[in-house]
């Protein structure tokens, strides 16, 4: 039999085998661009996942995804060995969301990094984030939403280790985080954050709206010279994270945190006056748009 003959043949016999042979490929989880929308303290699961280097947030668990034994999950930053998950002795359930996504869709990813912490013996990490399919549930699923999540700020990495007492490398690579840690401080009651980095400091602001409402807010408050905070303080830009903007504005590095409560206040009002506002752009904002535009950078 020639080349062609048994090319010929190996073609018909693919053809003819039956549909049953081959497993089924699995359906890709779709690409979700704003995978927390719709969970209350959506603007913090941004905050905890994209900006802040040590943070943590309790959620309660219900749902019918989710075994009768899990009822809490804490939720990191990271954790040590940048582990996905760990299950502690004593039974918490700790995950971290900057472990990096095995899917599109971070809401339904923190969800399998969870049930798959939970599965595991106590005192386990979960060292990667598990694949999700279809079938598994997003946050917006089973987290209870009776009361919004909130990040709260830790100085540093202390909350690795539960209040125990460390030795020898693991001492020195808690010691190590610490100081790799970024200042940061919450600013106000929502999700705006003070941090030093150098011998500069920031606040950055996570914005609940779309980003296009929130963009042309922002190009409102610049082309009229309120997009800061005063004095020597400017807005560098913008960038996105999780579908929604977080604008970042530099201040005065010699100033204390506290110092720009009451101008954040005040910026929050102009802000929402220009997300209230319906009119098309002028031709001043419309051009402050596209300087903001063209200085976004998207986060992951």
């Amino acid at each position: 039999m020639g080349k062609a003959s048994r090319r010929r043949q190996a073609r018909q016999g693919a053809q003819s085998a039956p549909t049953g042979s081959a497993p089924k490929k699995q359906k890709q989880v779709p690409f979700v661009a704003r995978p927390f929308e719709g969970l209350v303290g959506e603007t913090e699961w941004v905050a905890i996942r994209e900006i802040l280097p040590a943070a943590t947030g309790t959620v309660t668990l219900t749902g019918s995804g989710v075994p009768d034994s899990l009822s809490e999950a804490t939720i990191a930053t990271v954790l040590p060995m940048a582990w996905a998950g760990l299950h502690r002795d004593g039974g918490e359930v700790l995950v971290g969301t900057q472990s990096g996504g095995a899917s599109g869709d971070a809401s339904r990813d923190l969800v399998n990094q969870i049930l798959g912490t939970a599965a595991l013996d106590e005192g386990h990490p979960l060292q990667s984030v598990p694949q999700p399919t279809l079938e598994t549930p997003r946050l917006q699923d089973v987290v209870d939403q009776s009361a919004p999540f909130r990040a709260e700020v830790h100085d540093g990495f202390e909350f690795w280790t539960a209040g125990a007492e460390l030795e020898g490398e693991a001492k020195e690579s808690l010691e190590r985080a610490n100081a790799s840690a970024i200042p940061t401080v919450r600013l106000g009651e929502e999700s705006a954050f003070w941090c030093r980095m150098g011998e500069r400091t920031y606040v950055r602001i996570v914005l609940p709206e779309d980003e296009d409402v929130a963009t042309n807010a922002l190009a409102r408050l610049h082309a009229a010279g309120e997009d800061a905070f005063g004095g020597e303080t400017r807005l560098l830009g913008a960038f996105r994270a999780c579908g929604l903007l977080v604008p970042v504005i530099e201040l005065d590095p010699d100033a204390e945190p506290q110092t720009y409560e009451k101008p954040l206040e005040e910026w929050r009002s102009r802000y929402a006056a220009a997300v209230a506002n319906e009119d098309s752009l002028t031709p001043d904002e419309r051009r402050a748009k596209s300087g903001l535009l063209s200085r976004q950078v998207t986060l992951r």
